[in-house]
């Protein structure tokens, strides 16, 4: 496999890293939404009980189209992206389009990128120019659980395995968190690209979230423990949701930011057509390339004397 192959690894794993380093991060603002009509705010109770009922109706939906943007912190690899396409949860799956500075920037990568996530395995399309020097594949195949075991570093371990677990962006998980919010409230009525929504936003710190009283849980003590080790295991410090639930008690936008370590994480996540199922169909074997495969060639070709043939 040429040289050229193997940057395009390197600069897939960048962009997988600048994903993965979101997964579960989300938050945003509150562009495209229309002034709050006058209306009677709901109680902090009326508010907990609209939104257990969409956390109850969204979990049960299991999939929804979505468009989300993102920003990192400034020092972050991958700046904005953008991602659009179908996502499912409980199982998590998905089927987007991403388009990210460090996509656009790399000549080695696609201005976009398809990628494909199912059974804890990513796949992204190299696109056709890739074939060329990808033994005529396009597709890279990347199984984070297997790279980061084969990794031996726990830190590593703990970012790869805990985004791979939130990188579905799961609403109904969000909405979990956000009924833990000791401040929770009801903002008003207001239009999101013309349809009516009931607008509710909290804020908690990952502390809060672990001593709230469990009494008021919605989810079960495994749901709950497996909420808070994948909150703890990608690094969150503390959380700003904002939702808007339609009439349907379906939210249409989230937005969730997250502190973090390297900075404050924004992305704004835009839901539609819940419950419609998604179909992901992951390519043929025959048209993928492994990434742990191909970096253990590298491995090999940099230890080949200087002039190595096939490089």
């Amino acid at each position: 496999m040429k040289t050229v192959a193997i940057r395009r690894a390197g600069a897939a794993a960048v962009a997988l890293a600048a994903v993965v380093g979101i997964a579960g991060c989300t938050g945003g603002d509150d562009k495209a939404a229309e002034a709050p009509a006058k209306a009677k705010l709901q109680s902090r109770e009326a508010a907990t009980e609209a939104l257990t009922a969409s956390f109850s109706k969204t979990r049960e939906a299991k999939s929804a189209k979505v468009h989300m943007t993102i920003a990192l912190p400034g020092s972050a690899a991958a700046g904005s992206m953008e991602m659009d396409g179908v996502l499912g949860w409980n199982p998590g799956a998905m089927d987007m389009t991403v388009k990210g500075e460090s996509f656009q920037q790399n000549p080695s990568t696609p201005g976009e990128v398809r990628m494909i996530m199912q059974d804890g395995v990513i796949y992204l399309d190299m696109g056709a120019d890739a074939t060329a020097d990808m033994d005529g594949k396009r597709w890279m195949k990347l199984d984070m659980t297997a790279l980061a075991e084969q990794s031996g570093d726990k830190d590593l371990q703990k970012q790869l395995t805990g985004g791979l677990d939130n990188m579905n962006q799961d609403p109904a998980a969000q909405l979990a968190i956000l009924l833990e919010s000791p401040n929770l409230k009801h903002v008003g009525s207001e239009k999101i690209g013309g349809v009516d929504t009931e607008h509710y936003k909290g804020s908690l710190t990952v502390a809060e979230m672990l001593e709230a009283d469990s009494s008021l849980d919605i989810l079960t003590p495994e749901e709950r423990e497996e909420l808070l080790g994948n909150v703890e295991q990608v690094g969150a410090e503390g959380y700003d949701i904002e939702v808007w639930v339609n009439g349907d008690g379906y939210p249409v936008r989230m937005n969730v930011g997250m502190d973090t370590p390297e900075g404050a994480v924004a992305v704004t996540a835009e839901y539609s057509d819940y419950g419609a199922g998604i179909a992901v169909e992951t390519p043929p074997a025959d048209q993928t390339v492994d990434f742990m495969e191909m970096m253990a060639e590298l491995g090999a070709a940099m230890e080949e004397p200087t002039g190595g043939a096939g490089v």
